[in-house]
């Protein structure tokens, strides 16, 4: 029998009965359809994960009894800092979606040149809800109870100008250094991979002037949501736990 995960963004205590957030309650009673007396697992981001037993499930509320608390989290040993180019439509949910299966630590959207999204405050403020619930439903799925940090969208500019002790690294057709020619570092790697039409010359060339390197995935030129992921896995399995 599969046991469901389930995200709550508030605290979780052993002993305590827990009312599932709207969007847990529906996916329970409403699509699994699941009784009282089934097992779940809830998570919170914080690095365990708890095992718990359903004890009322009604249509527009699930309580659950939690039993015990599970030091347990598949997190990989290599941090990933990955800052993506904002794209259209769902390319972006996508990269969230499977960067966080792969097990990056921290997204930061990045508002370049070419992007093509043009959102006001209160739009970007709502995007960004988006894109997180995309993040939690990626950790559901795939076992993670440590969410990856999921900055606010921010200039190109800023985000490089940012000091860090980690490898960084911006994905530029042509290059010919490989990714998997790198040497590792404890610290992990800071990625960059542009929207869709790629980052201007003039981008690549800040990029490389404050410490990144150029790299490529070889002759082809990918889309920008097969770049990140790409790019992720190869890290991963260089130096990670693919």
């Amino acid at each position: 029998m599969r046991i469901p995960r389930l995200f709550h963004p508030d605290t979780i205590n052993v002993d305590e009965e827990l009312v599932l957030s709207s969007e847990a309650t529906h996916h329970v009673a409403n699509v699994l359809r699941l009784k009282a007396g089934h097992p779940v697992v809830i998570f919170n981001g914080d690095g365990s994960e708890y095992t718990a037993t359903i004890i009322v499930a009604e249509r527009r509320q699930v309580i659950v009894e939690i039993d015990a608390k599970l030091t347990l989290d598949p997190q990989s040993p290599l941090p990933i800092h990955l800052g993506q180019g904002v794209s259209k439509g769902d390319r972006m949910d996508i990269v969230l979606q499977k960067a966080t299966e792969l097990g990056v630590t921290h997204i930061t959207p990045l508002i370049t040149e070419r992007c093509a999204v043009k959102l006001d405050e209160k739009r970007w403020e709502k995007k960004q809800q988006q894109w997180q619930k995309i993040i939690q439903g990626a950790c559901e799925q795939s076992g993670r109870n440590t969410l990856p940090i999921l900055n606010p969208p921010r200039s190109l500019a800023s985000w490089l100008a940012e000091s860090t002790t980690q490898t960084r690294l911006v994905l530029s057709p042509g290059s010919q250094q490989k990714l998997s020619q790198l040497t590792a570092n404890s610290q992990g790697f800071r990625l960059l991979i542009g929207p869709e039409g790629g980052l201007s010359e003039s981008e690549v060339h800040q990029a490389e002037e404050t410490g990144f390197t150029g790299c490529s995935l070889g002759p082809r030129i990918l889309r920008t949501e097969t770049a990140a992921l790409a790019s992720v896995s190869v890290l991963q399995a260089t130096f990670g736990d693919l």
